[in-house]
């Protein structure tokens, strides 16, 4: 049934049928599409370099995070032109206008001095890759909410899942150089893995909202 759905959409990279979406939701959709490539290429540099026992460190593995940046980077920007072509109906949104930018910037600037006062650790990119991953999922949920693609029920679920993957993401990042041997090494994929997970299941509900 889905392959009976087939155009191409971006370049190429997906083909799904998005005629009845309007552009700014194909723009998410292909945002998160390569978010997700971002995260698996991420996850296969984990894998490998983070290893308990033959560990591959250097450029054998480092190569990795080129592709991740570069597909990152460029999921970021799609998705982000979908969110910003949206122009809300007022009292449409989930959160009013600025409240995720706000928020965000306000709860790194404390999660950066709990990090580095309360729990005396080095800061490091995690922390910055948590909080504007939250930021840019919760703006996407208000955006297809706000035009229209996502009903309210299925908005307010996938708000409450993004919060809760920001906690738990936060938990390990707090616990991380606390954990030892094969827990690191799980503890690390874990914010990871369910990050694509949810990307996954944001993506499909995008693909089958079809207006």
């Amino acid at each position: 049934m889905f392959a009976s759905r087939c155009i191409l959409i971006g370049r190429g990279f997906c083909m799904v049928d998005l005629s009845g979406h309007s552009a700014e939701a194909k723009l998410i959709l292909t945002g998160n599409i390569w978010i997700i490539v971002c995260c698996v290429f991420y996850l296969m540099w984990w894998l490998l370099a983070f290893k308990p026992e033959g560990a591959v460190t250097g450029m054998r593995t480092d190569w990795l995070l080129l592709p991740a940046l570069a597909a990152g980077a460029f999921g970021v920007l799609m998705a982000l032109r979908g969110i910003w072509k949206i122009s809300p109906e007022p009292g449409s949104q989930l959160f009013p206008g600025g409240a995720i930018l706000i928020g965000g910037i306000a709860a790194y600037a404390i999660l950066l001095v709990v990090t580095l006062v309360i729990l005396k650790r080095p800061v490091t990119t995690e922390l910055f890759l948590i909080v504007g991953w939250g930021m840019l999922a919760l703006s996407a949920v208000n955006a297809l909410f706000a035009e229209g693609s996502f009903p309210h029920g299925i908005s307010i679920v996938f708000v409450i899942i993004v919060f809760a993957i920001i906690v738990v993401s936060l938990i390990l990042y707090a616990l991380y150089f606390r954990m030892e041997g094969a827990s690191g090494y799980i503890g690390g994929m874990i914010p990871l893995l369910l990050v694509i997970t949810v990307t996954v299941v944001i993506s499909f509900c995008i693909v089958f909202s079809g207006k």
